[in-house]
């Protein structure tokens, strides 16, 4: 494993002069930091704060940077990964990639802190992922697949749910049916809308008419005013996908100012299942993400590959509808 003395060594410099150049200090020149830089390149040096420099080999502690630390969504998640850990001694650090802590994310993830980390964000690229992950170091992604030795993903079945969402609706009646999109360069959107598209097809339904399909960005506000243009079309779906429940509560706001009925009127089913979704009114029919589940999946797996284990590299959990007010059978 390359230390620092090895990058000074290489450089033909002090130690300390190699620990000011890595961290950037102007007390060096720039001559004297690029031949540091070039060097610790070279030998593919990574700093790893406590658990190289101060040689310690166990942080007990598991990281999680996630894109935003609020909201009902992320609690469960959180909770699962959180309890688990505790289970094995081991406690956890978060952080968010909102805005400018994208950088704090990267430079945590890079110097690897912990001894593990969970990541839940987009913002986080495939390849420092890629550059981060080590034998010592595991990596599990919540959001995506990934083929990496040291790298585990869990991931729901989106296809699956959105399957779900379409064969809920048709069951119930529903002949003419709309779809709030999340973002288009959201994978989880993406997913949620092949499984959708295939479920109407397989049961010999057109295409989503184009004024029918409107696309969110997955918050509250995004979902009341993609239900204002649907409001604005010449006539409404009697029941609508929803590609999540934030989308769906500002959805049932827009149809409630405009005095659209739901569900004797139009009908609503979200995705995710967060908790606010059972008390609003009516309560939102959506398909259930087992949120709790994916954290503790990520936090065992972590553990597993501590201890030596060679876990699943990659888990897919269900999804299930959970019924609701929000829709019922058609009379």
């Amino acid at each position: 494993m390359t230390t620092i003395k090895d990058v000074a060594k290489r450089a033909g410099v002090a130690v300390s002069t190699a620990s000011l150049a890595i961290n950037q200090s102007d007390r060096v020149s720039k001559e004297t930091a690029e031949k540091v830089l070039r060097a610790a390149a070279e030998l593919q040096y990574q700093k790893n704060g406590w658990a190289r420099d101060l040689k310690m080999k166990k942080t007990m502690m598991i990281g999680l940077v996630l894109h935003d630390l609020s909201g009902s969504f992320y609690a469960p998640i959180i909770k699962g990964i959180e309890q688990t850990l505790h289970s094995y001694g081991y406690g956890l650090i978060a952080c968010s990639t909102i805005g400018e802590n994208l950088g704090t994310a990267e430079r945590f993830l890079r110097e690897r802190r912990v001894d593990g980390v969970v990541v839940f964000s987009s913002d986080i690229k495939d390849e420092v992922l890629s550059e981060i992950s080590r034998e010592k170091f595991p990596v599990v992604v919540l959001d995506r697949e990934f083929s990496h030795p040291n790298l585990y993903s869990v991931v729901v079945n989106n296809d699956q749910g959105g399957y779900q969402a379409a064969e809920h609706l048709i069951k119930l009646g529903h002949k003419a049916i709309g779809y709030i999109s999340g973002p288009s360069n959201n994978r989880d959107s993406e997913l949620r809308t092949i499984g959708f598209t295939k479920c109407l097809t397989e049961h010999g339904y057109p295409s989503i008419p184009f004024a029918w399909h409107i696309k969110g960005d997955y918050s509250q506000n995004g979902g009341y005013q993609a239900a204002k243009l649907l409001l604005q079309q010449k006539t409404l779906p009697t029941g609508v996908f929803v590609s999540n429940d934030q989308m769906a509560i500002g959805a049932l706001e827009a149809f409630s100012e405009a005095g659209i009925q739901v569900p004797e009127t139009i009908q609503i089913i979200g995705f995710d299942d967060i908790e606010l979704s059972r008390y609003i009114r009516p309560s939102l029919t959506t398909i259930k993400q087992p949120k709790f589940e994916i954290g503790a999946t990520a936090a065992h797996l972590i553990i597993q590959h501590i201890q030596g284990d060679e876990p699943n590299k990659h888990t897919v959990l269900p999804t299930e509808v959970i019924q609701r007010e929000s829709t019922g059978p058609l009379y």
